[in-house]
C-alpha cells in the first residue's frame, strides 16, 4: 500500500518550495526552485506571475522525483504576504506584475490617503495602518495602467495558486490573506466597502473568503500534480509558521529570524492594535479565526555579516565565536537602524549607531552588541504585545539563527522566558500542510498536531535580574539617540534637529 503525504507549496518571495509531509509531521521529500525578481526603478520591487507558477511547477516537480510512489492526500499553501496581482478571468493571463511586499510604489498615495484623514478608521477596521507595503494601492495602480478592467480577477499569491492548480476554476482566499489586503473587516469577517471604495476597489473583482483549512476545489490541468487533489488550505507564511509551531493558545508566540524578524502572538479576540503593532488574522478554522498581534523588525541577522565585516573578521562564525569571550557588552550598545528602526518604534529617521564607547571597549564588546540587538529589538515588540494582552505563553524560535544555541540563549536571558527552536526549518511548508490535513482529516484533530514533535529542548534563562535590568536600560538609552532626526543644512552639512 504506497504512503499517504501532504504536499505544501511555500511559496516564498525569492523561491518556491514544496515538501510531502507524512503523518508524523516528517518532511521526507522537497524540491525548491528560484523566483526571480525585477526592480525597473528605485523602490519598484515586482515579480512575473508565470514565473512565480513555472518556479511552483518546477519545486514540485523536483519534490515528487524524489517520492513518486507517494499518494498525496491534500495540497496546502502558504505564500509570501501583501503581493497582489490581476488577470483577465477569462483568458487567465496576468494583466501586469506581481507588485510585491517589498515596492514603494505607491509611497505618494499612501501620503495622500493619511493627509485626507482616513487612518485611524482604517487601523481600526483592518488592524493595520497606511503603508506602501500592504496591496489596496498596489492594486489601484494595477487597475490605473491595466488595459482592461473588464473580467478581472484580483489576488495575492495563494489565490493565483489555487487559480492555477484548478484549472482557472476557483478564484478564491483565505481569512490569514484577506487580513493583510487591508480590505477586509476584521471585526465583520468580510470584505469592506467602505474601504473598496476609499481604494477604487470593485468589490467583485475580488476572491471569495474561505478558512485557512478549507477544500477549496480540486487540481485540474494543473500538469505537474494528477487532477481530483484536494487543494485544502491556504495562509500566509508568517501565520503558517505560528500554526506549524503549534502556538495554538492565547499568548503563544513565536519570532522568525532572518534579515529582519517576524513576531506573532496569538490573541483570543480582535482588539485594536497598540501602537507600533498590527493586528491580524492568524488563520480561520470551522468558521472560526485566531486573531494575532504582529510586528516587523527590519534589520535583524543581517546585523551580523555587517558587523564581522566592519570588525575585520572572515564570517558570521568568527563575529560569534568573539562575542562568545566577552563578560558583557562593557556598556557597548549597538542599535541597527540602518533603514530606521522597525516595529514597535516606526521611524524612518532613525539612523544606526554603536553607543557607550570608551577605551576599555574591544572588539569583543562591539561583537557581543551586535548579537545582542536582535534579542533586544524583539523585547521591544514582546513589551507591548504582552501589555495589551495581559498573559505569556510558550515562546517559539525559527529561521536561520535559531539552530545558535549563543544567540538564542541571548534571546531567553533577554526576554527573561524560555524559547523553543524548531526541529525544522520549514515551518511554513509544515503549518499549510497541517492545515490540508484537518481539512481532509489526514490529522483528525488539532490535539492530534498538537503531539507531533516539533521542537528541541527549550533554552531557559541564564542571568541574573540585575544584569538584565542593566543591559535593557543601556538599550534603551541607545535608542533614543537613534531617534535624533538629522536634516540637511546648506551652511554645516548635517545638524541635529
Amino acid at each position: 500500500m504506497a504512503q499517504s503525504a501532504v504536499l505544501a507549496i511555500d511559496e516564498g518571495t525569492t523561491n518556491s518550495k514544496a515538501c510531502l509531509i507524512n503523518a508524523k509531521g516528517q518532511i521526507i521529500a522537497s524540491g525548491s526552485a528560484p523566483v526571480p525578481i525585477e526592480h525597473p526603478k528605485p523602490g519598484w520591487v515586482q515579480q512575473d506571475a508565470d514565473a512565480i507558477w513555472d518556479a511552483t511547477k518546477a519545486a514540485i516537480a523536483e519534490c515528487l522525483e524524489e517520492k513518486s510512489t507517494i499518494k498525496i492526500s491534500a495540497i496546502g499553501i502558504s505564500n509570501q504576504r501583501e503581493s497582489v496581482l490581476i488577470w483577465d478571468k477569462k483568458t487567465g493571463k496576468p494583466l501586469g506584475p506581481v507588485i510585491t511586499w517589498q515596492c514603494r510604489r505607491t509611497a505618494k498615495e499612501c501620503e495622500e490617503l493619511k493627509a485626507a484623514g482616513h487612518e485611524a478608521d482604517i487601523i481600526a477596521r483592518t488592524g493595520l495602518p497606511i503603508d506602501p507595503l500592504f496591496p489596496p494601492t498596489k492594486l489601484a495602480w494595477l487597475l490605473k495602467h491595466s488595459t482592461t478592467t473588464q473580467n478581472v480577477c484580483i489576488g495575492t499569491i495563494d489565490s493565483w495558486l489555487i487559480w492555477k492548480l484548478s484549472g482557472g476554476a476557483i478564484h478564491a482566499t483565505d481569512r490569514s490573506n484577506a487580513a493583510r489586503t487591508q480590505l477586509f473587516n476584521l471585526v465583520e469577517g468580510a470584505w469592506d466597502r467602505k474601504l473598496c471604495a476609499i481604494f477604487g476597489i470593485d468589490e467583485c473583482m475580488l476572491p471569495i473568503v474561505q478558512d485557512s483549512s478549507y477544500i477549496f476545489g480540486e487540481t485540474h490541468k494543473a500538469i505537474v500534480i494528477p487532477d481530483g487533489i484536494p487543494i485544502a488550505s491556504a495562509i500566509g507564511d508568517s501565520h503558517s509558521a505560528l500554526f506549524g509551531h503549534g502556538a495554538f493558545k492565547p499568548g503563544d508566540g513565536k519570532i522568525t529570524f532572518g534579515t529582519g524578524s517576524s513576531v506573532m502572538t496569538t490573541v483570543p479576540k480582535f482588539i485594536t492594535p497598540p501602537k507600533g503593532i498590527t493586528t491580524t488574522i492568524a488563520w480561520s478554522i470551522n468558521g472560526t479565526s485566531t486573531f494575532a498581534l504582529e510586528g516587523n523588525i527590519l534589520v535583524s541577522a543581517s546585523i551580523l555579516p555587517w558587523t564581522a565585516k566592519l570588525l575585520g573578521l572572515e564570517s558570521v562564525d568568527d563575529l560569534l565565536e568573539l562575542a562568545k569571550t566577552a563578560n558583557g557588552t562593557n556598556g557597548v550598545s549597538l542599535v541597527p537602524a540602518f533603514v530606521g528602526l522597525g516595529s514597535p518604534h516606526w521611524d524612518s529617521h532613525a539612523r544606526g549607531l554603536i553607543s557607550g564607547l570608551s577605551f576599555g571597549s574591544g572588539r569583543e564588546h562591539i561583537a557581543l552588541a551586535a548579537a545582542e540587538s536582535m534579542a533586544f529589538q524583539v523585547l521591544d515588540v514582546f513589551s507591548i504585545m504582552y501589555e495589551a494582552i495581559g498573559s505569556k505563553g510558550q515562546i517559539f524560535v525559527d529561521g536561520g539563527p535559531s539552530g545558535n544555541s549563543f544567540l538564542m540563549q541571548i534571546v531567553a536571558n533577554t526576554l527573561n522566558h524560555p524559547v523553543g527552536p524548531g526541529q525544522d526549518t520549514e515551518l511554513s511548508a509544515l503549518g499549510a500542510a497541517y492545515m490540508a490535513g484537518l481539512a481532509t482529516k489526514f490529522w483528525p484533530n488539532i490535539e492530534t498536531i498538537s503531539k507531533l514533535p516539533r521542537h528541541l529542548e527549550k533554552i531557559t534563562p541564564k542571568i541574573s535580574s540585575h544584569d538584565r535590568n542593566l543591559a535593557i536600560e543601556i538599550w534603551t538609552n541607545a535608542i533614543a539617540q537613534t531617534k535624533y532626526k538629522f536634516q540637511e543644512s546648506h551652511q554645516t552639512g548635517f545638524v541635529r534637529e
